[in-house]
């Protein structure tokens, strides 16, 4: 078995590109998910290591003193740090010229010759679902019989093998906690409106849903949503609770996690038992009576992707959702004490300056506990980038994701709504939904009822003036 390290390379200082972002970039405040992506193949590696540099704040001293003792790197990358993570691999292949060097990720699952072609140190990349691939690699097996890879053979020749097929016993997989146990520091990992420390992990890959805009299942994960059995997610949790006393609340990122519905009300029941505290996904069309059963048995918040608060938006990124079920939902959630992390995406297809301003009032209406506003961003392997090409909505000038400081820009346009228009009426969002005096009251009521709220918030407001005073230097 090849000694594996797994990476997820030094970036941007505070750049969340890991390998369980959505969106990779410096958020306005400091986040980072769980690198979970690479956490799955290297807990089926015997003696495999997973060094996650960007929020542990290491460079490149540590990395390029463990692959001393390395045979293989895999490495995830994405389209914001690809040209960074390109760098990392030669210098890894400088310090270490027999070290193979493996890529995975959205980016080159769906870009894997222009990866390789502009990749030069990497041997090879892994297409899709790539859990079983690595493992497959690591036991010494000739490439040219490893399903999903792409790779360069000895006279440097790209060859692309047959796709490798999805898992669907989706219990195969071992736990993912016990890799955080051996090779992450917890505390390390932040997310604004979950509690801290906290543990994020999968039950279940894929979405039925289709957004256009929306990258995992698009790229890796697929529109079919393959779970854990509610068991085996509570076998987890369990587990977890010893490794990590620590932890006070446990987040399941699954893309919706209410897409099955009895199945989310079983693991609720499961985590009932286990007396936890937990968060998910959701999509804003949970009935009243699921909604309870949740958080009766331990829910806390639900993380919402609104989108916009226009129907016709809605309508063109194939959402699924209508508004008025949206405004039920939240109502809802507020009457049964579900605390609601909307987020909201600005220059999608059919933005203008009103639905902007119909957006805002929309997430003022419903009022979530907090929010997020992100901006339209078409990865390649999305329908969004395809019809962004197609359109001329997305120019070369204005193509890239983030700016030189990994702080999210405006890629898309319209005729009759701007690059700048778009990138500048976030700051407005976030503005009119905080800067209310209602929301005002509750934040400080929060900090005034709890201590740790109180630093916590403080350091939060620092972090958010400080992104805008940077959004106002780019």
């Amino acid at each position: 078995m090849m000694k594996t390290l797994f990476l997820q390379p030094p970036s941007f200082d505070g750049f969340d590109g890991g390998a369980g972002s959505r969106y990779q970039a410096k958020r306005e405040i400091k986040s980072f998910w769980y690198p979970t992506w690479l956490a799955q193949p290297a807990a089926l590696i015997p003696d495999s290591r997973l060094i996650d540099a960007p929020p542990a704040r290491i460079g490149m001293e540590p990395v390029l003193e463990d692959i001393r003792d390395r045979d293989m790197v895999v490495m995830h990358t994405s389209t914001p740090s690809f040209a960074s993570d390109v760098k990392v691999a030669a210098m890894l292949k400088e310090a270490k010229p027999s070290l193979l060097i493996g890529m995975v990720g959205a980016k080159v699952a769906v870009q894997p010759e222009e990866s390789l072609l502009k990749g030069a140190p990497i041997d090879f990349v892994a297409r899709n679902e790539f859990d079983f691939t690595i493992r497959e690699i690591a036991e010494g097996r000739d490439l040219r019989a490893v399903d999903g890879i792409s790779w360069r053979d000895a006279d440097g020749t790209i060859v692309h093998n047959k796709d490798r097929q999805l898992i669907h016993d989706m219990d195969t997989l071992p736990f993912v906690t016990d890799v955080y146990k051996r090779d992450l520091r917890i505390e390390d990992y932040f997310i604004g409106y979950l509690m801290h420390p906290y543990i994020s992990i999968y039950s279940g890959r894929g979405c039925k849903s289709r957004c256009t805009f929306c990258l995992w299942p698009q790229t890796v994960g697929g529109h079919v949503y393959r779970t854990r059995s509610p068991a085996h997610v509570a076998a987890e949790i369990a587990h977890a609770q010893k490794l990590f006393p620590q932890v006070r609340e446990f987040f399941f990122d699954d893309d919706t996690f209410t897409d099955d519905l009895p199945r989310a009300e079983a693991i609720a029941r499961e985590l009932g038992k286990l007396g936890v505290t937990w968060s998910c996904n959701a999509k804003a069309n949970v009935p009243r009576d699921t909604l309870k059963v949740l958080k009766d048995n331990g829910l806390r918040l639900l993380l919402v992707g609104y989108e916009s608060g226009n129907q016709q938006i809605l309508h063109n990124i194939k959402k699924g959702m209508r508004i008025e079920v949206a405004r039920q939902f939240t109502k809802d959630c507020h009457e049964l004490g579900i605390k609601i992390h909307g987020t909201f995406i600005l220059g999608l297809p059919g933005e203008s300056r009103e639905t902007i301003q119909e957006t805002i009032t929309f997430a003022k209406e419903i009022n979530p506990h907090t929010m997020q506003v992100s901006l339209a961003a078409p990865y390649p392997g999305t329908f969004l980038h395809k019809q962004a090409t197609e359109n001329g909505w997305l120019d070369a000038a204005n193509a890239e994701l983030i700016d030189e400081n990994g702080v999210q820009i405006a890629p898309l346009h319209y005729p009759h709504l701007s690059h700048t228009e778009i990138f500048e009426s976030v700051e407005l969002f976030y503005r009119k939904f905080y800067f209310r005096a209602p929301k005002i009251a509750s934040i400080i009521g929060e900090m005034v009822r709890s201590p740790q709220m109180m630093r916590r918030r403080l350091r939060e407001g620092v972090e958010f003036f400080q992104f805008l005073r940077d959004r106002h230097a780019a």
